[in-house]
């Protein structure tokens, strides 16, 4: 069974009149999904221990300060909030922690995530791009501590590098980050020669591409590169930071994948996970900022998810 989690709550995160990061495109995923049952669950927040496992105690705790004193941009960087922010971010990453449970309590098969605001952008400490909290980075973490997950294998197709995710588990050991992104393009991180350090050596795998990329450059990313790094890494869960803002037509992008090359990475990565995490795949959603494409895209994810 897939879990197609939605919280409402998504909506009430509003970034400001005219910016790309809008409630409408919680509802442009949801119009994608329609023909597809949305599965009942008792929304949660994120504690401050669950995002402890991956984010700094005065972060958080500034963060929530931040929003609660009326600030319109959080102080670390380029992430616009509003006064239901907080709330809304921590109800983003307990839906993530929700789908984990699922997964590895046998309720589910995989899962996707329909949550705002994104989070890859986000390091241990500062918030960025949009980004309050790294919902994918803590998923991970927790699948580990509370479920006796060993190894995590995080898959990022956003148009955008995950800098946040691959500076949480850079020198980690545990955790293999694979990211195919446009380069250069914001945040100006993601180069090849970025493999890891420490226990992480050749852990973090970057693949940038230029402007223009599209079904052949992705495509060979994921066959050349990711399935051989999956067989030897052996993923105990996947994970998809699954950004449709690499769509072709997307107003933050200059990517040209369509909605079937979507499907068919879902597949790739399906087919790892049967093959290596017993079917447990957690997709996460980042960006994506063209309502239709976002729309049309999710539906082509999830269709292969529901397979």
């Amino acid at each position: 069974m897939t879990a197609l989690l939605a919280d409402t709550i998504a909506k009430r995160h509003e970034p400001g009149a005219g910016h790309p990061e809008s409630p409408a495109r919680f509802d442009a995923v949801l119009r994608g999904l329609a023909e597809y049952q949305l599965t009942p669950f008792t929304p949660r927040a994120a504690t401050e221990d669950e995002l402890g496992l991956c984010h700094t105690r005065p972060y958080i705790r500034m963060a929530r300060r931040e929003v609660e004193e009326g600030f319109s941009q959080l102080s670390t960087g380029d992430t616009s909030v509003c006064h239901n922010s907080y709330e809304v971010a921590l109800r983003a990453t307990g839906t993530v922690l929700h789908a984990v449970d699922l997964l590895c309590t046998g309720q589910a098969a995989n899962a996707f995530c329909v949550v705002r605001p994104p989070g890859h952008h986000a390091t241990t400490d500062r918030g960025m791009g949009f980004c309050l909290f790294n919902n994918v980075a803590v998923g991970a973490r927790y699948a580990q501590k509370k479920h006796g997950l060993e190894r995590v294998l995080i898959v990022d197709w956003d148009v955008h590098h995950g800098n946040g995710t691959q500076d949480i588990f850079y020198e980690d050991g545990s955790v293999l980050f694979f990211s195919t992104h446009q380069y250069p393009w914001y945040p100006g991180t993601g180069a090849a020669d970025e493999t890891g350090e420490g226990k992480g050596a050749g852990l973090t795998i970057n693949c940038p591409l230029p402007s223009g990329s599209g079904r052949p450059e992705v495509w060979s990313a994921f066959q050349e590169k990711l399935i051989l790094a999956a067989e030897a890494f052996r993923p105990d869960l996947i994970m998809v930071s699954c950004g449709f803002d690499s769509r072709v037509g997307d107003p933050l992008g200059q990517f040209l994948l369509e909605d079937g090359d979507f499907a068919d990475l879902t597949r790739v990565l399906r087919d790892i996970a049967a093959k290596h995490a017993g079917g447990r795949l957690v997709s996460v959603l980042e960006g994506g900022y063209n309502p239709f494409g976002l729309m049309r895209a999710a539906k082509a994810h999830a269709s292969v998810l529901e397979e």
